[in-house]
């Protein structure tokens, strides 16, 4: 009688995990430029165990050894590179799979993709596919221009300087075409766990891009101040392009597209910060993307407590320029400083600005530039969850 409760009891359990491997695998994509890599260092991980609110989030992101954690069911292609040379990373995901110098090694830090394969995990407890395709210093308008999105604008510097780029317009858009195609067309040599009985979905596309096309004064020029027309405005045209043309060359036209909006600097947007943030997430309110366009705001994620000594540290380096340039407002007006002199007074003036705790939680915390979320890892994580959890409501899926 006991072996009979035994063999019923484990009859449902096998008839999931049938239906378990029967289910397409489920793949997302990942692209953008320098944010996507990532530039968060591992080194900075503990910080997010600091906050009481994050403190169990950076449990998941490590084993109980301390060591990174590495998903028992998420794999992940990523093709990154420097200049005309890409190269491809692959493997079961893990830390290490942001930027990188060397596309196939370990880079020591991370972007969104480490804690959005780790949430991806945690909901569907199935094999996931990531193919992650990010390159430093990309724009929408050129780089990524796509091809809806019609020829390169020459603009006035373009004319000026005899330069004809039209050429290389939107080569990396083809490029992360190309290299999704290349992975799914032979899906086990990245993710072995893969059944081709099972077939795939893509399952999420998610962009985090934009400081290239915010900072590009000449294909988005400051409009007169009598003009309605956001200085943005073809930016939102052109990322509406952009999803509608993934969706066709990719043949996902139900795909759910997630917006990372560009959230530098937080609750305290510039102007043109402002701006461009509301651009991007306009393609999420056009009624032909309800439902499966989301934009995802990350300057929540911005932490805050650093971005205060980041303008502390910006301060002294406007010192070191005023004493360069021997300003008549400041210490060295005369030119009279050596260069030591200048180091000296340099270091005081820090010592001032910034406190002995201060300058300890800047190093345990961040490891980048402001435009790089200053390099920490606790909003690259916050940012990754974030993703996933969108992605998995547009799929009407449970995140945990």
């Amino acid at each position: 009688m006991k072996s009979l409760l035994a063999t019923l009891l484990l009859i449902p359990l096998a008839a999931l995990s049938v239906a378990g491997a029967e289910r397409p695998l489920k793949v997302y994509i990942l692209a953008g430029q320098s944010n996507m890599e990532g530039h968060a260092s591992v080194k900075t991980f503990d910080y997010i165990g600091d906050d009481p609110a994050t403190a169990p989030l950076l449990l998941q992101m490590r084993d109980p050894d301390g060591k990174a954690r590495v998903c028992d069911h998420v794999w992940i292609s990523y093709l990154t590179g420097a200049g005309q040379t890409n190269g491809e990373g692959f493997g079961k995901l893990t830390a290490g799979y942001g930027s990188r110098d060397n596309p196939a090694q370990d880079g020591g830090m991370i972007g969104p993709e480490f804690t959005f394969g780790l949430t991806m995990d945690r909901a569907l407890k199935e094999p996931v596919l990531i193919v992650k395709t990010a390159w430093g210093g990309k724009s929408l308008c050129y780089d990524f221009r796509p091809p809806s999105a019609g020829p390169y604008p020459r603009t006035a510097a373009d004319i000026e300087k005899d330069r004809n780029p039209e050429a290389q317009s939107g080569q990396y858009y083809r490029a992360m075409i190309q290299h999704v195609q290349r992975v799914l067309g032979d899906i086990p040599r990245v993710c072995p766990a893969y059944d081709p009985k099972q077939g795939f979905e893509i399952a999420g596309f998610v962009w985090l891009q934009g400081w290239n096309d915010m900072v590009n004064h000449d294909v988005y020029p400051t409009p007169p101040k009598e003009s309605a027309e956001p200085r943005y405005a073809n930016y939102s045209i052109w990322l509406g392009d952009f999803i509608r043309d993934v969706r066709k060359d990719l043949k996902a036209p139900g795909m759910p597209f997630i917006i990372g909006v560009m959230g530098v600097d937080g609750n305290r947007p510039g102007k043109d910060n402002a701006a461009f943030r509301e651009a991007m997430a306009a393609p999420s309110a056009l009624p032909e993307f309800k439902g499966n366009v989301v934009a995802v705001q990350t300057a929540p994620f911005w932490d805050e407590k650093l971005g205060a000594i980041q303008e502390k540290h910006q301060d002294v380096r406007q010192m070191a320029y005023y004493l360069k340039t021997k300003d008549k407002n400041h210490a060295n007006a005369d030119g009279s400083m050596t260069e030591q002199q200048q180091r000296d007074y340099l270091k005081q003036y820090e010592a001032k600005l910034i406190s002995p705790e201060e300058a300890a939680t800047w190093k345990r915390g961040a490891s980048n530039a402001g435009y790089h979320y200053l390099g920490c890892a606790k909003t690259f994580a916050l940012m990754g969850k974030a993703f996933a959890e969108a992605a998995l409501a547009a799929t009407h899926l449970d995140s945990p």
